[in-house]
């Protein structure tokens, strides 16, 4: 049996079940109003006369109100409310047919009005009875099993941590099965509203702070609790997660959280991570936008191993790309995507091919084969401090790299190529920064040169998208510093005042996806570098001591955290804006575009036959002359460090 097969056999269940109980109500009604006497009886042949058409037009209402289609399992107060709409309706059917057999048959009983208003009344209500009894009867009988096997599979008893109305979302995914392996007994609410109150039949036991006696108390009365569990709302500010993390740990609690509550996702239970800790509120994000950019399309995504590639990626793949080609130059990575994204259901074509964008035979070749749409680039080198000490491989990857792609995906006639720059190429003290600032100047002006040549013809558009550090991504300071917690410490931070921003890869992929949209609208505009907003900055030693707690344990008692020193490249203060560069206002939540002023192509293309020969050559003064022409900006910044590459160039 198919699943369509399937679905109509169950609606056609429902609507029998809803016609029976129509014609239940009609003639319970009847007998009710006047007590299975003679009244009855003499209306009885016009009621079943009346009655095959009343309820194929009470089933075709049902349909109209969704009751047909609704899953009884699932049944809650908005289909009360159209079973309420349903029976509403019906009665006013009677009220017209009445009317219709007073002025159509004024004699046919005596002048008697044939249903009167108190049938009517009380057909209301029995509809309303019929039409919900069994719905609501399977549904607590659903909400009966689903605590049964919660508690005949020893599910652990757990506190909720969150504001009433998150506690609500979890307590009907538990009743539902949507959630298992938890047994909630008491919610802990940041809000003074809420306690006192019961959700679901569960009691708001306490606030936050009250977890150690709320444990204290339940152990006392033999219900150990064995599990927390946060939902979004635990997480805000006000609600001190650091410090309710740190008492549940030390109890030696099981701390899990529900990531999704509303987002369209199953709500599922997963570790909490300290990325939850820094997360600001997301920027809402326009699915549909980005699902008309890519569906359908071919797409080529370079580094697509790396931790920003595979996430584009999987957006790529989420948001219905027709053909997916992945370049990476590490065969395990390219292993490693390629078989997450084939365990997928469905989704595009997906191939991964071995090539380095510093080759550029191997880059022309795949990209004129594959014929992309759109092209996100994403590989390079972004290691700052190996990048201060061989500087050569960042100019060979980062600008002739980001090159070679660009004048293949032109090539083969793509719409877009969208570049993934980075926040240290403004106004840049590192190699990282200073290549990438170069990689951009080429794509704004091989983007500029296609404006003047097309002649008001579609023509390809080269971006770059910056932004700063993402969570948990390849190189970040989280897994470092979890491996040094691991390891029993102490946990290395360059210096006390170092600040950075910070957002999830999934957030900052959306984003960049989203430029991408802007870039290629209709009436294109006039910029070619987007900035994504990170938020507030956080400093690294404050995220290393959260990180410190979230494991149970007390920065400078447990763990010590030391300071090692800036390390070549770095400056204390990121920046999103340069101070020359004007920036506008695209109209989009968590992006901006810059306007910086670029060479044009010819000097461009000067500088990289000099920096090839130099490269070639060995010959470091020459690239410093050419660097420092290029990006006359370039350079350590005042007290913050000196550069090596810079020294060294």
């Amino acid at each position: 049996m198919t699943p369509l097969s399937r679905l109509t056999l169950r609606n056609f269940l429902i609507a029998s079940h809803d016609a029976l109980a129509t014609a239940f109500a009609l003639l319970a009604t009847f007998y009710l109003r006047f007590e299975g006497g003679a009244g009855f009886f003499t209306r009885l042949p016009r009621l079943l006369h009346v009655l095959p058409y009343f309820v194929v037009f009470s089933v075709v209402v049902c349909y109209i109100f969704n009751l047909t289609t609704t899953k009884w399992r699932f049944i809650s107060l908005p289909d009360a409310l159209n079973i309420l709409r349903v029976a509403s309706v019906l009665t006013l059917a009677l009220v017209v047919i009445d009317y219709i057999f007073i002025f159509v048959e004024p004699n046919i009983r005596g002048g008697q009005i044939f249903f009167g208003r108190i049938t009517i009344v009380l057909y209301w209500f029995i509809e309303i009875f019929s039409l919900s009894a069994l719905r609501f009867a399977y549904r607590y009988f659903r909400y009966s099993r689903t605590r049964h096997h919660a508690r005949a599979g020893d599910a652990p008893l757990t506190l909720l941590i969150g504001r009433a109305a998150d506690a609500e979302v979890v307590l009907r995914g538990i009743e539902n099965g949507a959630i298992k392996g938890i047994w909630p007994v008491g919610i802990l609410s940041p809000s003074a509203a809420d306690r006192g109150q019961s959700i679901r039949n569960i009691p708001v036991v306490g606030g936050i702070g009250d977890i150690e006696g709320v444990i204290r108390d339940f152990a006392s009365r033999e219900k150990p609790i064995k599990r927390v569990v946060l939902t979004p709302s635990a997480f805000d500010p006000d609600a001190h997660p650091e410090a309710a993390l740190m008492r549940a740990k030390r109890l030696g609690l099981i701390v899990s959280r529900l990531p999704s509550l509303g987002d369209g996702d199953a709500p599922r239970l997963t570790n909490v991570a300290v990325e939850d800790l820094l997360l600001r509120p997301s920027e809402r994000i326009d699915y549909a936008r980005l699902e008309a950019l890519v569906k359908g399309k071919a797409v080529i995504v370079t580094g697509g191993g790396g931790s920003i590639g595979s996430e584009i990626c999987e957006r790529v793949a989420t948001f219905g790309a027709s053909r997916l080609l992945v370049i990476e130059n590490s065969e395990p990575a390219l292993y490693a995507v390629t078989e997450t994204l084939a365990t997928r259901t469905s989704g595009p074509v997906i191939e991964g091919r071995i090539a380095d964008i510093r080759d550029r035979d191997r880059i022309m070749q795949l990209m004129n084969e594959f014929r992309p749409d759109i092209v996100f680039h994403a590989a390079a080198l972004k290691h700052v401090p190996i990048l201060e000490r061989d500087w050569s491989e960042g100019v060979k990857t980062n600008i002739f790299g980001s090159v070679n792609v660009a004048d293949a995906a032109l090539a083969a006639g793509a719409e877009a190529m969208v570049m993934i720059s980075t926040d240290k190429a403004i106004e840049p003290v590192s190699m990282l920064g200073l290549t990438k600032r170069f990689a951009e100047m080429y794509c704004q002006a091989l983007d500029h040169d296609l404006v003047t040549q097309s002649a008001g013809k579609p023509r390809m558009r080269l971006i770059s998208v910056r932004f700063g550090n993402v969570l948990a991504s390849n190189g970040s300071v989280v897994p470092k510093f979890k491996a040094q917690i691991e390891a029993g410490g102490p946990v290395t931070v360059t210096h006390p005042d170092m600040i950075r921003y910070f957002m999830t890869i999934r957030e900052a992929c959306d984003l960049v996806i989203t430029a991408a949209t802007h870039a290629l609208a209709p009436k294109r505009p006039d910029v070619s570098v987007y900035v994504l907003e990170m938020g507030q900055p956080v400093k690294i030693v404050d995220l290393a001591e959260r990180m410190i707690r979230l494991s149970g344990l007390e920065p400078g008692l447990d763990i010590k955290v030391v300071f090692s020193g800036m390390r070549p490249g770095e400056r204390l203060n990121e920046i999103l804006f340069a101070s020359q560069e004007p920036t506008v206002d695209i109209g989009i939540a968590g992006i901006m575009a810059a306007k910086p002023s670029e060479p044009p192509m010819q000097t461009l293309r000067k500088w990289l036959a000099e920096l090839e020969a130099a490269i070639a050559a060995n010959d470091r003064v020459t690239i410093k002359a050419v660097l420092k022409d290029a990006v006359p900006e370039f350079g350590p910044a005042m007290g913050e460090g000196s550069s090596e590459a810079s020294a060294a160039l």
